[in-house]
């Protein structure tokens, strides 16, 4: 962020008799993750995944004729945000204004918060990342009367004449945020134009509740609410309901985002569209969840792959205690678990390093259970045992809550060599 990230003993993962350096440094030290320099558990990116993710989800907005605005909220890191728009993203999207002042931060000149502001604190704070960001500029949601009420309440309060830039967002029945109704919206759209407190700049919804990773449900469901928020669209732009003179659509979560592409392509009478997809996991993917929502991706869009898993948490074999059960170095404290349990994909022997040391797990090793320090990985007492010693890459499902429970995160290419580093900001 505004100061370097250092790497110290601070730091988990990084070795208590290190000396500290830079993330930059990192990858002028020469280590190897696989030659035991770093204490385990520690988390890692593989910098040639990153590299495809990056890209691949910028070929498939610009192909599609959107924008990208990747939500930060899965890894809160400015050097992958600053990957990202290097890469071409139109933007980024953020959950709070604790996460925004991180983006402007790391440079973005353009940010949604897919979130209702409310209070005096949040809106305090995004006035003052306006004034300290004059060039940014930022859009949040607004689902209620009583949400613009209170936004015209903290402008009399604070005798503060800022006229914010705002979404509507369209919701979806017994989900998260947003109107229930057109009726609902319509009516919001209306006080909003009459308003001296916002600037209705287009319409937000998300997709991602209704995923059920069935490709034939997907369609229809995400097809109904796409539709939906077209209609309403065209009633907003019957009625001249808008506040600037380019109209923003915008969804897309990580799971079921090639489905809402119709609705971001809209074109309205009278004004420029842009249309702004909001997936954020993509920049890592990840072993299980997404990657099975992928697979469908894939055939909709008749694609032979798409992105590949770059995050993995390594732990070392610490104890084998009885046939079929080995205890490892890392547990919840380390791991995302809200999905399903992580997954050994890869392993190398104690002692071996370099590519040709990095094996694929066998089928029957499988964590079981996870204690706050440890992974119970079963394996099959007539096969492949593992050692005391031996290194183990954890796969991840739902990459947002392994990347809250660590600080750093090594940047590793093929032969296990660490090229840099990233940091987390949580």
């Amino acid at each position: 962020m505004e100061n370097e990230f250092v790497l110290d003993a601070a730091c988990k993962g990084f070795p208590l008799a290190g000396k500290p350096c830079s993330l930059t440094e990192l990858g002028e030290r020469g280590w190897n993750l696989l030659d035991d320099t770093l204490s385990y558990p520690v988390a890692t990116l593989r910098r040639s995944a990153l590299t495809h993710n990056l890209a691949w989800m910028q070929d498939f907005v610009q192909r599609k004729g959107v924008a990208l605005a990747p939500h930060g909220k899965t890894t809160m890191s400015p050097e992958l945000f600053r990957m990202q728009l290097q890469a071409g993203a139109w933007g980024l999207t953020f959950a709070n204004v604790h996460q925004l002042r991180v983006g402007l931060a790391a440079g973005a000149q353009r940010a949604i918060i897919a979130n209702q502001l409310v209070s005096d604190a949040d809106l305090d704070g995004l006035d003052g990342l306006l004034r300290q960001y004059p060039q940014a500029r930022v859009w949040f949601l607004v689902d209620s009367l009583a949400q613009l009420a209170r936004l015209a309440d903290w402008g009399l309060r604070r005798h503060n004449k800022r006229c914010w830039d705002v979404l509507l967002e369209l919701g979806i029945a017994a989900y998260r945020t947003g109107c229930r109704t057109h009726e609902q919206a319509l009516t919001l759209a209306q006080a909003m134009a009459l308003s001296e407190v916002v600037c209705l700049g287009g319409v937000e919804c998300y997709e991602g509740g209704l995923g059920r990773c069935d490709s034939a449900h997907d369609i229809e469901a995400v097809s109904a609410l796409v539709r939906s928020v077209q209609a309403l669209v065209q009633q907003l732009d019957a009625q001249n309901l808008w506040g600037s003179q380019e109209v923003l659509l915008s969804a897309g979560g990580s799971a079921v985002f090639d489905l809402v592409i119709p609705m971001l392509k809209l074109q309205v009478k009278s004004r420029p569209v842009q249309g702004v997809l909001r997936s954020g996991c993509y920049v890592t993917h990840d072993h299980w969840n997404y990657a099975r929502y992928l697979k469908l991706v894939e055939a909709r869009e008749g694609l032979s792959a798409s992105l590949q898993p770059a995050l993995e948490v390594w732990a070392m074999v610490q104890s084998v205690p009885e046939p079929g059960l080995a205890i490892l170095s890392a547990g919840r404290r380390d791991l995302s678990y809200d999905q399903c349990m992580p997954m050994p994909v890869r392993w190398a022997a104690k002692g071996q390093r370099g590519k040709d040391a990095l094996q694929a797990t066998p089928d029957s090793w499988q964590v079981k259970a996870l204690s706050d320090q440890h992974a119970h990985m079963v394996f099959a007492p007539d096969g492949v045992w593992p050692q005391v010693g031996d290194r183990v890459a954890l796969g991840i499902s739902h990459p947002c809550t392994t990347f809250d429970k660590w600080r750093w995160m090594a940047l590793i290419e093929e032969d296990g060599r660490i090229s840099g580093a990233i940091s987390t900001h949580f």
